[in-house]
């Protein structure tokens, strides 16, 4: 007896987009984002360390080139926007979920984001 309620916990039934995008704002889901998987999902989905890289090495040619007030804003909006990226990777995450359907399978199916019924 004791096996079959374990498993009955454990099983989760699969919420689709559409159910979660109506239920979600009204606070009918439990959603759970893991931060050690939203980061690195995140950073590869928005592709934020490429455009960091190429803001900073625009910033640093500015600099060198004599222009160092420009340079120097260049790098510090480089790298406050890779940082404020991954800090916001939760958020960022379920944005991502609630609009586009094949963005939320993927996070779900990965373990990225967990959604329960409330």
């Amino acid at each position: 007896m004791s096996q079959a309620s374990a498993t009955d916990e454990a099983f989760v039934p699969y919420i689709g987009h559409d159910e979660f995008r109506r239920g979600a704002a009204f606070g009918h889901f439990r959603i759970v984002v893991n931060p050690a998987l939203a980061r690195p999902y995140v950073v590869r989905r928005t592709r934020v360390d490429l455009l960091a890289t190429v803001v900073i090495g625009a910033g640093a040619v500015l600099a060198l080139t004599g222009q160092a007030l420009p340079g120097l804003v260049l790098v510090v909006l480089g790298i406050a926007a890779n940082r404020l990226v991954r800090h916001q990777a939760g958020k960022i995450v379920l944005q991502l979920a609630a609009r586009d359907p094949t963005v939320y399978a993927e996070v779900t199916s990965s373990g990225v984001m967990e959604v329960r019924r409330a």
